[in-house]
């Protein structure tokens, strides 16, 4: 999912293509994704990012061109363009790791699972939080990473997405304490973080 403003960046190119520790995090998404047991790689880019869909022709990722109206309607829309079972995973998350992908695929278990992290490991680390998005989790407060797998069975069940864990009945939980999937780039202090941990 690569398409939206990343206003709250307030970077000189798209966000998408912030570099971290000299590699735009398009790249490492798509990497990652790429050394995963997914299947297919695509970019789901918009016109609110034009640089980024050629970027991702050029990685090969075959771009779907959402409406960029948002990053729930741009899922529906790539969803629906798509089989299932499907990963979903932001361009915001640099450090995912291969390994990650496929442990969520496994919690999956041919459904649905969201990736969650602690709210209090992003704090700790000193990340940029969305309240918006923080849901109890048997008694931890939790936020998604943007990394999950939209099963079959959520056809008929509505879009689901990172900002609906907690009502979505179909999706399980792949709780982590790894701190490469507590650091979503929303903020300038973010970029910092991820450089941090490079590997």
């Amino acid at each position: 999912m690569c398409g939206g403003r990343g206003t709250r960046l307030d970077a000189p190119v798209e966000k998408p293509l912030v570099d971290i520790c000299g590699r735009p995090m398009l790249d490492r998404v798509a990497a990652a994704l790429r050394e995963s047991s997914a299947e297919t790689v695509r970019a789901v880019t918009s016109p609110h990012t034009p640089n980024t869909r050629e970027r991702a022709a050029d990685l090969g990722l075959d771009p779907i061109e959402a409406p960029g109206d948002g990053y729930v309607s741009d899922l529906g829309f790539a969803l629906a363009r798509v089989s299932r079972p499907v990963v979903t995973v932001v361009s915001d998350l640099p450090l995912v790791a291969p390994e990650h992908v496929d442990a969520v695929v496994s919690a999956a278990d041919g459904g649905a699972a969201t990736a969650c992290v602690p709210v209090e490991l992003k704090r700790d680390l000193g990340a940029s939080v969305d309240d918006a998005l923080v849901f109890d989790h048997e008694g931890t407060a939790v936020c998604p990473t943007g990394l999950g797998v939209v099963g079959p069975a959520d056809a008929e069940a509505g879009t689901p997405t990172d900002t609906d864990t907690e009502t979505d009945t179909h999706s399980t939980m792949y709780l982590s304490t790894d701190t490469r999937l507590a650091l979503n780039v929303n903020r300038p202090i973010d970029i910092e973080l991820a450089e941090d941990r490079c590997e």
